[in-house]
Order: C-alpha cells, then sequence, then structure tokens
C-alpha cells in the first residue's frame, strides 16, 4: 500500500516528521517497506540564474556559465545544449553528491577552466534519463529555493505492509485514524456534501442473486448526464504517479483515487452502452465475459456478474468488462458503489487467475456502510472535474449486519498483554479508532467500527489497546525458572535427528530438502497410502498423496540429476513419512540414496558402483551415532518388496523392532519411476531406536585403551547355505564378550570340493585383554569356546 505525505495529510493533521510516521507505523503493526524521499536524495541542490554564458576557450561544445545562487556566483563548465543566459536552473556546488552519477563534486578544471559545481540535467538528478540538456525551471522560481520543492519533488513516498485482517488500512484515512490512535496528529473530519440531484436515473437496479443474497446484498449508484470525460488534472494525475498509478481518463482516475483514498472501489459505466437496466446475479455456466484488460473469461454460476438486460457488463468486486468501458466520447454514466461477498470475490478472482486492486480490497472485506458516503464523495469529484448534472440515488438492498460489541475487562490488558495501561488510555485509544465505548463496572462495552470485520472478540480488542499503546512498552520479564539447573532445550529426538543429518553429511551424502507429498503412482511402488492421505486439494495435480517414504522423491531426485550431467551422486533425507492419518501414523526417518560410483575416477584405482554394502555401511554408523545399542543389532536378509529381494537387508531388535531397512532398490521400482540403476538406499527409523538408560544420554561409553598387546586368530566354519554370516559372528563373540572385542568376517567360500548346501565362512577374532598379556593356555581355551559356541549355535563344523 503506497500513499505520499501529502496525501496523508489530508486526513491527519500533524507535524510529525517523516521518521516519526514511519517508526510510528511499525510499532502499530503496518510495517514500512520502504520511505522514498526525493527532496531527501535532491538536498543541497538550488535554483541558481545563468547570467552569463560565454564559449569555452578550448573546447567547442562547452560553455562557461556565471551562475548565482543567491548566495554567490560560482563559473561552471557546462556542456548542455540549452545552458543560456538568463535561464534558471538547479545548481549542485562542491561537495555535493550527484545520484544519477554516482559522483560527489569536487572542485575541477576542464580543458583549463576551473569549474565550481555543475547545472544538472534531469538523469544527472536521478529523475529520469533524460539527459539531453538541464533542467529548466521557471523564471519566477525564486534564487537559492530548494529545488525539489520548486519541482514538487519533495512529497515523500510511503509503501506499507497491510496484513490480510486489517483491509481498513488499504485505504490512506484508516492508516490515517491509526496513526491519530497512536499520538501522531489529529483525524480530519471528511467534507462530506451532498451533491444536488436534479433528476431520476433513467438506468435502475435489480438484485436477482435468489438464496445467493448475500453474494452483493447492497448496491448503490448514481447516473449522471452531460459529462466530459477528458484527461484529470495534474494534481489528480502527479497523486496517482506518485504511487505507480498510470492515469487514465478523469473518470477512471477518480474511481482509483476513491480505491487509495478511502478503500472504497468504484466502477462508472457508460450508460449508453447498457442495454436496459443492470441486474446484480450469478453467471451462467459457460457465460464469455470482455474484461477491461482486454481478456475474455468463461465464467460459472458461482461468479457475482453485474449485467444489463442483454449480457455481462461487470464481474462484482473484480474487473469491470470492456462493453460498457467509458471513453473520452462518454458523456453519461452510471456509477456503482457496491457491497461483494468477500469469500465469493476471491473464489472468481481465483478461478480466472485475475487480480486488480478491487479484489485485493473486496476479498478482504470493505466497510459495508460507507457505499452511500463513497458514492457522494465520488459524485463531488465527477461534478467537479467532468461537470454534468447527477440524478437521486439509486439504491437496491440493504446494509449487511454487521453491528457487534464486546465487553473489555480492564484486567484483561495486563493478563493478555503483560502491560497495565491506565483506564483513561485504553478508553481513549478504542474511541479514537471508531469503537463506541461504554463504561462498566470493571470494563467496557465497545462497539465495533463497520471497518473493523477482523475485531471478533475481547482478545483482539486487548490486541488494538497493546498495538496502539506501543509494544516496545511491553516491560522484559524473565520466564520463572522451573529447576535450579537450567534443562536442555533440544529434546533427544530432536537431538538424534540433527545427529543423523551431522553423520549423514559427513559420510559423504547431501542432504535434500523435498516435498512431503508425491505422485500416487509413485506411492503404489512403495507400499500405497490409504483414503485418507489422499490430497483433497493439491498444490499441482501430480502430488496428489503424502509420502509413505522418503525414497521415492530422493530417487526422482537422483533421476533428474542424471538427465543433467551429474550420475554419481549421494543424497540424504531426515523428515516425516505417513501411513495414515492418525498422529501415530507419522513417523521420523532417515533416508538416503547412493546412484552410480562411489568414488571417482582415477589413476590409483578403478571407479566402483553403489552397493547394498554401501548402504549398510551407511546404516550401522548412524545408529551408532545416535545411541543405539549396536551390539545388540540383528542383521536379516529381510526387506520391504521396493528393494531387490537378494541384496537388502533389515537391522532389528528382536523380532518386531526393526530399526532400518537397507538395499539395493528394486529394478522394477527404477523402471516404473524411468530412473537408472543401480541405486543403493536405506532407512532409518529414528522414532524406534530404544531411549538409552537414565542418565546415559546418547554419550559414548568411556574409552578405556589397554596397554597390553591383542592377538588375532582366524578361523573357518563350514555351515549350512542358510546360515547368516552375523550368526556366526554372534556366536564367537558370545564365547567371551569382555575378551572379544572384534568379531570380523573376511570370506566367504562356496563351491570347489565343498559339499553341496554347505558353505566356509571365516572369521577374525580379536582378544584385547585388559590385566595382563595372554597366555599360550588363556589363547587356546578361548578359541575352544569359540568353536563350542559355533557348533551349538550354527551347526558350524571347523574347517580342517
Amino acid at each position: 500500500m503506497k500513499f505520499s505525505m501529502q496525501w496523508l495529510e489530508k486526513d491527519l493533521e500533524t507535524t510529525a516528521s517523516v521518521q516519526e510516521i514511519a517508526d510510528t507505523l511499525t510499532m502499530i503493526g503496518l510495517e514500512i517497506e520502504s520511505v522514498d524521499d526525493p527532496a531527501e536524495k535532491l538536498k543541497g541542490f538550488v535554483v541558481a540564474h545563468v547570467i552569463d554564458a560565454k564559449p569555452h576557450p578550448d573546447a567547442d561544445r562547452l560553455q562557461v556559465c556565471t551562475v548565482d545562487t543567491g548566495n554567490g556566483t560560482f563559473e561552471v563548465v557546462c556542456g548542455a545544449p540549452n545552458a543560456r543566459a538568463g535561464m534558471k536552473g538547479v545548481f549542485a556546488g562542491e561537495g555535493s553528491y550527484i545520484p544519477g552519477i554516482d559522483v560527489t563534486l569536487k572542485k575541477t578544471k576542464i580543458r583549463g577552466v576551473e569549474s565550481n559545481g555543475m547545472l544538472l540535467s534531469e538523469r544527472e538528478m536521478g529523475l529520469s534519463d533524460d539527459h539531453d540538456g538541464i533542467v529548466e525551471l521557471p523564471g519566477d522560481a525564486p534564487l537559492g529555493a530548494i529545488a525539489a520543492d520548486i519541482m514538487g519533488l519533495s512529497d515523500p513516498v510511503f509503501d506499507i505492509a497491510v496484513t490480510p485482517n486489517r483491509a481498513d488500512c488499504l485505504g490512506v484515512r484508516g492508516i490515517a485514524r491509526d496513526l491519530a490512535a497512536a499520538g501522531i496528529g489529529a483525524l480530519k473530519p471528511i467534507d462530506l456534501k451532498a451533491v444536488k440531484s436534479v433528476y431520476e436515473s433513467p438506468v435502475s437496479v435489480v438484485l436477482d442473486l435468489g438464496d445467493a443474497a448475500d453474494a452483493c446484498p447492497y448496491f448503490v449508484g448514481r447516473h449522471f448526464r452531460g459529462i466530459k470525460n477528458g484527461p484529470s488534472p495534474d494534481w489528480l494525475q502527479e497523486k496517482l504517479l506518485q504511487i505507480g498509478l498510470r492515469p487514465i481518463s478523469a473518470l477512471v482516475d477518480i474511481t482509483n483515487l476513491m480505491t487509495i483514498a478511502y478503500c472504497r472501489p468504484l466502477h462508472v459505466f457508460d450508460a449508453d452502452k447498457l442495454i436496459g437496466n443492470i441486474h446484480v446475479r450469478l453467471g451462467k455456466k459457460g457465460e464469455k465475459f470482455l474484461a477491461l484488460d482486454g481478456k475474455e473469461y468463461e465464467l460459472d454460476d458461482e461468479m457475482t456478474v453485474i449485467a444489463d438486460d442483454a449480457q455481462a457488463d461487470g464481474l462484482g468486486g473484480v474487473m469491470g468488462g470492456d462493453a460498457t468501458s467509458c471513453t473520452g466520447d462518454t458523456v453519461n454514466v452510471f456509477l456503482e458503489s457496491a457491497y461483494f461477498d468477500p469469500a465469493r470475490t476471491a473464489m472468481t478472482g481465483r478461478k480466472l487467475n485475475l487480480l486488480s486492486d478491487a479484489r485485493f480490497r473486496f476479498e478482504r472485506g470493505i466497510d459495508p456502510a460507507f457505499l452511500i458516503e463513497g458514492a457522494e464523495i465520488a459524485s463531488q469529484l465527477i461534478q467537479s472535474i467532468c461537470g454534468g448534472d447527477a440524478s437521486e440515488l439509486v439504491i437496491a438492498g440493504q446494509e449487511p449486519a454487521w453491528q457487534r460489541s464486546y465487553f473489555l475487562r480492564q484486567s484483561r490488558v495486563a493478563e493478555l498483554g503483560g502491560v497495565q495501561v491506565p483506564g483513561e488510555k485504553i478508553e481513549k485509544i478504542l474511541t479514537d479508532l471508531g469503537f463506541t465505548v461504554t463504561a462498566k463496572d470493571g470494563g467496557w462495552d465497545a462497539a465495533v467500527p463497520s471497518w473493523r470485520r477482523d475485531v471478533v472478540g475481547e482478545a483482539d480488542l486487548v490486541e488494538e489497546v497493546i498495538r496502539i499503546n506501543g509494544f516496545d512498552n511491553i516491560p522484559a520479564v524473565s520466564l520463572p525458572s522451573a529447576h535450579a539447573l537450567p534443562t536442555g532445550a533440544v529434546n533427544l529426538a530432536q537431538d538424534r535427528r540433527g545427529r543423523a543429518r551431522r553423520g549423514l553429511a559427513g559420510r559423504g551424502l547431501t542432504e535434500a530438502v523435498t516435498y512431503s507429498f508425491l505422485p500416487s503412482a509413485h506411492a503404489d511402488l512403495f507400499g500405497g497410502v490409504p483414503d485418507e492421505i489422499h490430497l483433497a486439494n493439491p498444490i499441482s495435480s501430480d502430488l496428489d498423496v503424502m509420502r509413505p517414504s522418503i525414497l521415492p522423491n530422493l530417487i526422482a531426485a537422483v533421476g533428474r540429476n542424471a538427465d543433467r550431467g551429474f550420475s554419481d551422486i549421494s543424497l540424504f533425507e531426515v523428515g516425516p513419512q505417513y501411513a495414515g492419518e492418525a498422529p501415530d501414523d507419522q513417523s521420523i526417518v532417515a533416508a538416503g540414496v547412493r546412484a552410480g560410483n562411489i568414488q571417482p575416477r582415477a589413476w590409483t584405482n578403478r571407479p566402483r558402483a553403489a552397493d547394498v554394502f554401501d548402504a549398510k555401511a551407511d546404516v550401522l554408523d548412524i545408529l551408532a551415532q545416535i545411541g543405539a545399542p549396536a551390539g545388540s543389532v540383528q542383521v536379516t536378509n529381510e526387506a520391504p518388496a521396493w528393494y531387490h529381494p537378494g541384496r537388502s537387508g533389515s537391522l532389528q531388535l528382536g523380532p518386531k523392532t526393526v530399526l532400518a531397512h537397507f538395499g539395493e532398490i528394486h529394478p522394477r521400482v527404477l523402471a516404473a519411476m524411468d530412473v537408472a540403476g543401480p541405486i543403493a538406499a536405506f532407512e532409518i527409523y529414528l522414532d524406534t531406536v530404544p531411549s538409552p538408560k537414565a542418565g546415559r544420554g546418547t554419550a559414548r561409553a568411556k574409552l578405556e585403551l589397554s596397554p597390553f598387546q591383542s592377538v588375532t586368530r582366524d578361523f573357518a566354519f563350514v555351515v549350512d547355505d542358510k546360515v547368516a554370516a552375523d550368526s556366526l559372528a554372534r556366536a564367537a563373540k558370545s564365547a567371551d564378550s569382555k575378551l572379544i572385542t572384534e568379531v570380523r568376517v573376511f570370506d566367504v567360500f562356496t563351491g570347489g570340493d565343498m559339499e553341496a548346501g554347505k558353505k566356509s565362512i571365516a572369521i577374525a577374532v580379536t582378544l584385547q585383554p585388559a590385566e595382563a598379556t595372554l597366555t599360550d593356555s588363556e589363547i587356546e581355551a578361548v578359541s575352544d569356546k569359540i568353536v563350542a559356541n559355533a557348533t551349538k549355535q550354527t551347526g558350524g563344523v571347523l574347517r580342517g
């Protein structure tokens, strides 16, 4: 919302500076986006009279001008073709900053002649790109006067961010009212005089809305005859140009003025182009409408239409039609001042992708009690600028019910706002904002003004008092401490997510952030989703379900990168996935994918493609980093259907608690997603990782280093094909969990002279004594236990 200082002063009597106004606007909730003050940029530029202009002695295109500023005379070397004796221009002296060319002037010699300043063009002043000549000022401009004032450039323009609930501040008067309540001046009364009506309107208005009467409950209009619709006067054009609006014609400019000044959008029809009377109705399905923007739109039966007896002439609250638009030949017009339902206006605009200043205000809710006043103010402007006669007002429907009041307890201001505000000040603030306040025991009855659609309860009244009193007046109060010692702000679940992110990034994966929804076709490849998490209003037609797994989005990202030549990529994401609509159906997962080569080509080694073991290593490392009981984790070859059945697995605690899945993605899934493989992937279910025992947190166990030499012994066992290598390693480890610090599988052999259905698994067992060096007999005793455990738990036989 843009407005100028002079525009604001039409409604606000104030002596406050631009900075004071800007600061106050922000403090009362109308945040300043920018303040453009041309006078500040042109500070130091003054009106000067060119006394003499002589040719430069050493340059054909330059002149040496003697200029008088009223405070002295200066010689200036100037190359402008229009520089001449007797003219008045804009002078910048030594030390002045020239914004258009980003230069600070200093005394200098130009072709041997000293120049003590500069006569400025519009380009050098930063006003336009025109640099064909210097600025010429009127002959009666006083010497030494501030050039910005003479040129009409001393009016700062404010640009504020208006929140959707404050439609009243989409008009300058609403902003002035808030500033007056905050103590920045006094709100001026509106100079409202009803225009003289000399005839009955030949155009009547019919509200033909049936059951949708709330679409337009109130319509005020007026007919004008004998007007002249030429260019609007300079003062009106300058007002609009200052805030970025293009002047079009007197009638259109008046409606734009009313929109910005009073948040009262209006529309004018060329009455001679209307066929019969005006009918406010709902659109017809398939009905065509040519709008003022030159585009044709197809309407439906939920849109509010302003029509005549033959056709649609306007979209209620959105935009007028081309068929009845006003031109320079217009002599008879019909003025529309109506109230349109905010929700229906917003729906119409969204369906048609049509945005206008009118829609922006109507969909937020304008003042339903300002229709007649708005029509009278516009009528004054039309007659003063365009002339003509005015008819009687045409009124259809009635003002919608907006009256309501709420009781404000004085104690609630301190309870909800945290600041004590005297009762007299509370009453004054609400009164200045337009509320009708009646004192009662312990508080006030506050009748809400018609323009404050956003106030719907006592808490809103407290908010009004607090913001006008000043948010900076709320005292800083420390929160009470619930514990003698401070507690961490991050809980265990949040800590684990952070550790997982840092750990995966440290392993060379790049974090991705993808949508929490995906195409239903991709969801079906990863187990599908129930009907309740299909999206009723998706942001895109192909993102229609909540994701049952993070992997599809990561795999799709791999495909997009591969299409752009980045085939070696590793991605991860830590976030939610969904199995249903209940809170327990959402789980936090750390998922990752590795595609292409795990390391780049180099002369020292051959490239190696990512495989299931890379995914498994990622999972084991992250589980260790987040404090999972790694020593108790079991590896199984069971995995969901989207993994390759022979190259995947799970990490579990017992038969029911699954900590993670890992493996290569099934080729069928990759083919359906049109992504080249192989791709190794993993999913770590952070919510299923058990919490550590009380007092341990996620801290690692104390590192105990032994001063004694460790011993490594190799064993090879012949076992059935179905026996997992992990089962054998666990059996060996359980022989002496304190002495045996590591069991590592280093070979699996099948075929050759091996019996059918059998395989050989070789393990390396590390023994680490803590109290004394191991003797041969102690090593042999442990070795016997290892063999015995392996035989008992896996049926394995020590290979000879």
